[in-house]
């Protein structure tokens, strides 16, 4: 079934496709912000509107002269795309295969449904709907990566992708803004468009009279762990001075959200985040005028912190309410029944990992709190060498050099370690969300080689020394 953003999706992919890659390019990475929203409908099964745009994206590529043979070179033996495409196939094999060959051997946290009644807690290993629709997922985040890092190669790819991840980060602003006012004023159908996958929906929650912000996710645990790789990329952005009348502002509203998000994912991670930005400015800062602002934060960030702490300790009232803040989110935390559910997903996952001797259950067939025990629990050793090689040749940073492109991708780089540090705190499946593959595309990639033709015999006019330099420049 076609839901109502279905169709929208589905017009505005072909209207996309007139326009040529550039423009499909930001409509996709902003349509990855509809956590939330199903634009196809099969039974208890969705299809996100960023998935169903996917397809339009590869489109756009296929239709160019020069960027499929791109990506499909991204699949040499050694490359990201390689590894990750041998994740995928050992993730589909896993998923068929695993939960039949250790079918009772162990007790699972089903991520999807099973042959056994749904209670809530642990179930006898064996084959799971998602299964299937993990392995779709995975694959689609390989599809996204090739395509990403191919249209990255040019020109107008590498700055269509920058302004859909700029355009990203102020819309997701924008959705918690709508979040926030539509519930404050009772008006929160205005929102179910977006808001119609086959989830549980934690959209009225509050702690303590605060509204848990989820903007365009399911629950806020979601919106802070995304709002966190917007963070990182447009704070870095603005620490490498590119973009700064966006970048500035939106890091600044990233933070914040993340903050008073209520999620203890975003609690924790965000001065993790911080630590990892002020360590990009100590890595770039200099006396160049490309290196000052990254200095100014090398000098000013601490006392700034320290003014900022003495202030909350002289403030006994503003010391007391930040000190309960975090206590109820975070200290407490582990006294909570969430807090209990989720560790026994953990307890659970690590036991699967012990029971089939490092293999894994399968993709899709547990569900954890944490994503390197996702891995582990799902797709065992293998699948975890398999990512780290993954994610050694595609999240390398190069800081030799100072240009724009170069910025880019450490802010790319960036957004992608600030994804990784929230799923460490709240990963639930081996999938870590197409804007991880979209920044990680965008870190991996580079520029199409230039050629310039040369004439093959001197211009009437020109001198013969000039044109074997240019043939020798050209060749160089």
């Amino acid at each position: 079934m076609v839901e109502p953003i279905g169709m929208f999706t589905l017009l505005l992919g072909f209207y996309c496709l007139t326009r040529g890659y550039p423009v499909t390019v930001p409509f996709f990475i902003v349509l990855t912000l509809l956590g939330s929203a199903a634009a196809l409908s099969f039974g208890g099964s969705s299809v996100p509107p960023a998935h169903l745009f996917l397809l339009f994206l590869t489109l756009a590529v296929l239709r160019t002269r020069e960027l499929p043979a791109v990506a499909v070179k991204t699949l040499r033996f050694g490359r990201p795309a390689f590894w990750f495409a041998c994740l995928v196939v050992y993730g589909a094999i896993s998923a068929y295969f695993l939960p039949r060959l250790f079918a009772g051997m162990s007790y699972i946290i089903p991520l999807g449904a099973s042959e056994y009644p749904s209670t809530g807690g642990t179930v006898p290993l064996g084959p799971v709907s998602s299964n299937l629709t993990q392995t779709i997922y995975l694959a689609a985040d390989l599809l996204c990566f090739m395509t990403i890092t191919a249209v990255c190669s040019t020109h107008s790819g590498f700055r269509a992708t920058l302004d859909g991840l700029i355009a990203y980060a102020a819309v997701n602003v924008m959705f918690a803004a709508l979040d926030l006012a539509t519930s404050a004023t009772g008006t929160e159908w205005l929102l179910q468009f977006v808001r119609n996958a086959q989830y549980t929906f934690h959209d009225s929650d509050t702690v303590n009279g605060m509204k848990r912000i989820v903007g365009s996710w399911p629950e806020a645990s979601a919106f802070a762990g995304m709002t966190l790789g917007a963070f990182g990329f447009t704070g870095s952005l603005w620490i490498c001075g590119r973009r700064t009348g966006w970048s500035g502002p939106l890091a600044l509203c990233s933070f914040a959200l993340i903050l008073l998000s209520t999620s203890s994912t975003g609690l924790i991670a965000a001065p993790l985040c911080l630590l990892l930005l002020y360590l990009t400015a100590v890595l770039r800062c200099g006396v160049e005028p490309l290196g000052q602002r990254s200095t100014a934060v090398v000098l000013l960030a601490p006392p700034i912190m320290l003014a900022l702490f003495l202030l909350v300790l002289i403030q006994d009232g503003l010391f007391r309410a930040l000190y309960d803040y975090v206590d109820l989110l975070v200290l407490s935390k582990s006294t909570s029944s969430s807090a209990v559910e989720r560790g026994s997903w953990n307890a659970a996952a690590l036991q699967n990992f012990i029971d089939t001797i490092g293999l894994g259950v399968g993709l899709g067939t547990a569900r954890t709190s944490s994503f390197p025990l996702a891995v582990l629990s799902n797709v065992g050793v293998p699948g975890a060498v398999l990512f780290m090689l993954f994610a050694i040749t595609a999240l390398r940073p190069r800081l030799s050099s100072r240009t724009f492109e170069s910025d880019v991708r450490l802010a790319g780089l960036n957004g992608c370690l600030a994804l990784l540090i929230g799923s460490l705190v709240a990963g639930p499946t081996v999938d870590l969300g197409l804007l991880f593959f979209v920044l990680a595309g965008l870190c991996a990639s580079r520029p199409l080689a230039k050629t310039s033709e040369v004439p093959l015999l001197p211009l009437r006019g020109a001198p013969f020394k000039e044109v074997a330099n240019a043939r020798l420049s050209t060749d160089q």
